[in-house]
């Protein structure tokens, strides 16, 4: 028995911009595998913040549309955090693409709104995450090009079932895409999950470390990747 053989809880989220700290979720997808098939839940959430031109022309959501049609962040927040803690206490890895951005900006509006974060509802930290980005980038690092979720469907031949950067959709395609990785890369179905896990950790802290030191030898500014995954402690107050 492997954990490939299910359940597994993906995990997405469409947001106003790409800062975990201050950024707000728009959209989010639960999306449950198992053995009786794909189970999808979605969220449209009223982030009370303006959605930023650029944000909504890639997820299609307007501030407008937000305001009329979504959910109170409080309560939608509540719902999803309260699914994903309940998976991870009953052992159901969540997989998340880029996990470590997801997972921080949730537990940061988590916080933001006043409700406990992952870790708080656990009382340890969120496992099991499997994030198909640190699994590429650890089992086929010599591979060129980028590593975006699109370009791994690509590699990996995985036809989206809609457009990606809906979040729901991006979920499928984040879960199709790991079952053909571990076809490619099979040691991983034996790897019991916290092994995994701590497999995936030390993977995600030597890629940080590389990237990090090729950006210093570039002179790029700025904090370069967190050398942390996949969820750190939130920045400042947040309200």
């Amino acid at each position: 028995m492997s954990w490939t053989d299910g359940p597994l809880l993906g995990f997405d989220t469409e947001t106003t911009g790409i800062d975990v700290d201050n950024d707000r979720i728009v959209t989010a997808a639960l999306v449950r595998r198992d053995a009786s098939g794909t189970h999808v839940r979605n969220w449209l959430i009223n982030p009370g913040v303006p959605i930023p031109d650029a944000a909504a022309a890639i997820h299609g959501v307007s501030t407008e549309h937000a305001r009329t049609h979504g959910r109170p962040p409080r309560e939608a927040l509540e719902e999803i955090a309260a699914d994903l803690a309940e998976a991870l206490r009953g052992g159901v890895p969540v997989v998340a693409y880029n996990a470590s951005f997801d997972l921080c900006l949730l537990d940061a509006e988590l916080r933001r709104h006043r409700l406990k974060t992952l870790p708080d509802r656990l009382c340890s930290d969120a496992r099991p995450v499997i994030d198909p980005l640190v699994l590429d980038r650890a089992e086929d690092q010599l591979r060129r090009g980028k590593r975006k979720l699109v370009d791994l469907c690509g590699y990996y031949q995985v036809v989206e079932s809609g457009n990606l950067h809906t979040a729901d959709v991006d979920v499928v395609a984040t879960l199709d895409v790991l079952e053909r990785i571990v076809g490619r890369f099979p040691h991983l179905a034996t790897l019991d999950l916290d092994t995994l896990h701590e497999y995936q950790s030390t993977a995600y802290q030597a890629w940080a470390e590389s990237f990090n030191a090729w950006r210093a030898e570039q002179g790029f500014d700025g904090p370069g990747a967190a050398d942390v995954w996949p969820t750190r402690e939130p920045v400042g107050t947040l309200w």
